[in-house]
């Protein structure tokens, strides 16, 4: 077959998520788009069909799984959207926490495909591909980390009848029941400018800025972008290093400068979204970049809503930052204990950070810093720790401070320990519980894997914190109070994730289908 013949349809599903809640992404899928252009560029003929973006605040029940819903096209709609003609369906999936559903999805898909080839990419099957494709019989190959190479190799095997064995990058299960797959770090991309800038469906950003959806915070047509690929630590909470490695690779700054005008010219858009693991390491690269945007005379806001390191956001940084139209920085400090960064290996300095966080406020920058409590190492002490410093930003005027409890994500150095000590149990619940932990901010019924603490204390202490944190914020700001009441009135404007989460809340219609599997 020749791969101008060979069609390929990548396919995304619904956004699965505990029932009430309040944090739930629907956000676009670069990853796709960036695979997409890829292919593009190669000559092969694709379709996309993205459940979320084709149903956003569509909200449905999968019957199979109750007190979850999903956000989203229904399976029969997803399976009648797919080209008869196609001839290989890759299927993204990133959150471990949606693989129930999915697999559900997947399942169905194949019974009336079952002669195409199908594949599985992101970080859900690049951390547990053995386990997707034996849980998931009608998945026929994994392809494992950065995805756009090792895709096309792929195709390009399947369209000589090849053997899969050449394909570097891949697991797959053999025709004897054997596990293939190499156990070595997955190739990376090194020169990444030369993948090319992502491919969008026509129309397809627009469903997006028409309903008001976004990463973190919203303007009226928030572009998603990324600079960089990878991150250089190795933080044992993150699945960054088994999907990336620690290989953490730069664009050219012109290259990226280009793109943003590219999008403005085309799409006349209001804001830039870094999607970046890590996206300001090097000063002299975040010095350049945003010298040449005032060059550029590039008059728009930009946001990083994925979090940063601080160690180059120094005063001088941060005033480039605010001067170039920056309105949402998130810091990570995860935690407060020293213990703590200890072992979860974040190499930061909290002083430091704080005095980062403090010139971004001063520069009128809005400004959120994420913790992370219930290590499984923890004791109450360390806990408190991280939620005094907690409190202590919110007085002093950071904008949001969300508390999360720890999640043992597959692929994390903490999460293979758990497995191999016996602590840990890979199963349906297991996924549901991630789900519960990653959408639902306010649940008592949370995964705790630290045994000296009690999971329903934990999960009300979560709770009372958070509520604790934008109480002071507004009553000790109390101009928030009537920016919210404005953000959630108007359109499309959202100042912090906490009034565009409202909004979403407020937006979703509840559809009367559902699926049984």
């Amino acid at each position: 077959m020749n791969k101008k013949d060979l069609k390929v349809t990548l396919v995304r599903g619904p956004l699965v998520f505990r029932e009430g809640a309040v944090n739930n992404e629907a956000t676009t899928a670069i990853g796709m788009a960036y695979v997409d252009g890829f292919l593009r560029s190669e000559g092969y003929e694709t379709t996309w069909v993205d459940a979320i973006a084709e149903g956003l605040n569509e909200i449905w029940a999968p019957e199979k799984y109750p007190g979850f819903n999903c956000q989203g096209l229904t399976f029969n709609e997803i399976l009648n959207r797919i080209p008869e003609s196609t001839d290989v369906i890759g299927f993204s999936g990133m959150f471990s926490g949606e693989w129930p559903v999915y697999r559900d999805l997947i399942n169905l898909i194949k019974q009336k495909f079952p002669n195409i080839l199908f594949v599985g990419g992101g970080e859900h099957f690049t951390a547990l591909p053995e386990y997707s494709l034996r849980d998931c019989p009608a998945l026929d190959v994994c392809v494992l980390g950065e995805g756009e190479q090792t895709f096309f190799n792929l195709l390009e095997a399947y369209t000589a009848k090849r053997d899969f064995k050449e394909v570097e990058g891949i697991a797959f299960i053999d025709s004897s029941n054997t596990f293939i797959g190499s156990q070595e770090a997955p190739p990376r991309i090194r020169k990444i400018d030369e993948i090319g800038w992502p491919y969008w469906p026509e129309n397809y950003l627009e469903k997006f800025w028409s309903a008001g959806k976004s990463y973190g915070v919203t303007s009226e047509r928030d572009m998603p972008f990324l600079v960089s690929r990878g991150c250089p630590y190795r933080c044992t909470f993150c699945s960054s290093p088994q999907m990336w490695t620690t290989r953490y690779i730069l664009r050219d700054v012109e290259d990226a400068i280009k793109e943003i005008k590219f999008y403005i010219k085309k799409y006349n858009i209001t804001s830039l979204q870094f999607y970046d693991l890590t996206a300001i390491t090097k000063k002299g690269w975040i010095v350049e970049f945003c010298r040449r945007m005032i060059e550029e005379n590039i008059n728009i806001k930009w946001s990083l809503p994925s979090g940063t390191r601080s160690e180059v956001l120094d005063r001088e940084v941060l005033e480039l930052l605010s001067k170039t139209g920056c309105n949402y920085l998130v810091y990570a400090p995860e935690s407060a204990s020293p213990d703590t960064l200890v072992h979860i290996k974040k190499k930061i300095h909290l002083d430091q950070m704080e005095e980062s966080i403090f010139e971004a406020k001063r520069q009128n920058i809005i400004v959120r810093t994420n913790l992370i409590i219930g290590f499984p190492h923890e004791t109450w002490f360390d806990i408190f720790k991280t939620l005094a410093f907690g409190i202590k930003m919110a007085i002093k005027g950071v904008d949001e401070v969300p508390v999360f409890i720890f999640s043992p994500y597959p692929g994390t150095e903490i999460f293979r320990k758990l497995f191999t000590d016996g602590n840990l149990k890979i199963g349906d619940d297991y996924f549901l519980q991630l789900t519960s932990l990653n959408s639902d901010y306010l649940s008592w019924n949370v995964i705790c894997s630290n045994p000296r603490i009690n999971w329903r204390v934990l999960g009300f202490v979560r709770t009372v914190f958070i509520l604790t944190n934008y109480f002071i914020s507004y009553i000790c700001h109390p101009l928030r109070i009537f920016r919210t009441i404005k953000n959630i009135l108007s359109e499309n404007i959202s100042a912090t994730v906490f009034e565009h989460r409202l909004k979403d809340m407020f937006r979703r219609k509840k559809a009367p289908s559902s699926y049984s599997p």
